[in-house]
């Protein structure tokens, strides 16, 4: 993903609060305190966050196990560095669990990760449901014939590919990212799959920056996330 989809700018406000919630229709939220997370050397965890969670526990879980890098990769950017997720293999575990119970029943059979970190994702999820993993490409990364979609960047455009053939007609396609921000990847790969014939029937990440309003460029295109990242 690109470093645009990957974080969001500081809050004017000095305490540089940040909450997360919960965004899914199945799980009310309700407003609780979080615990403090890994403490590594010159990064701020979530010590400091308001979360919203639900009867199910594993989203506090998943939310505290992620950590905010402030000013990286420049000045005024808040990282939302999802490595320490994978450092917690329960959590690592209830990420995946979530997306698989919530789209198990519903005859998903491609699953398509978005580059980088929605190849983290995507194949756990592909292999519990028994669908193809397709991954979309930044260009010249795949050998095979590609089938191109151009999108906008804040500055410039790039280029997102996935190889001819790998998603057919009438396939049901879950499209997989760690992160929406701008919306830009999600909404090119949503293209591309749109372009050959299938069906997107939902994308899924596991972090929104709703500032960055990133769902507003997705339209009508449903859009599934475990947790939001907002300052205050």
């Amino acid at each position: 993903m690109l470093h645009t989809s990957l974080y969001c700018r500081l809050s004017p406000s000095p305490s540089h609060l940040r909450s997360l919630v919960l965004s899914s229709r199945p799980f009310p939220s309700v407003s609780v305190r979080t615990s403090p997370t890994l403490s590594l050397r010159r990064t701020r965890v979530n010590r400091s966050i308001a979360m919203a969670t639900t009867e199910d526990s594993r989203i506090e879980r998943i939310a505290s196990s992620i950590r905010v890098i402030p000013n990286w990769p420049k000045p005024g950017v808040m990282f939302q560095d999802i490595t320490t997720l994978l450092l917690d293999p329960q959590a690592f575990k209830d990420s995946i669990d979530l997306f698989v119970e919530r789209y198990k029943d519903k005859d998903i059979t491609v699953v398509a990760g978005v580059e980088a970190r929605g190849f983290i994702f995507g194949p756990p999820i592909a292999l519990a449901m028994g669908a193809k993993f397709v991954p979309m490409r930044k260009p010249k990364k795949l050998p095979g014939e590609v089938i191109s979609e151009e999108y906008s960047l804040e500055y410039g455009t790039d280029v997102m590919e996935m190889h001819v053939g790998a998603v057919q007609p009438g396939d049901r396609v879950l499209v997989i990212d760690d992160l929406i921000a701008t919306g830009g990847t999600l909404c090119a790969a949503i293209r591309l799959i749109e372009r050959v014939g299938a069906e997107v029937v939902e994308s899924a990440c596991v972090i929104e920056l709703p500032e960055l309003k990133g769902r507003e460029k997705l339209g009508d295109r449903p859009l599934f996330v475990l947790i939001k990242a907002k300052g205050v």
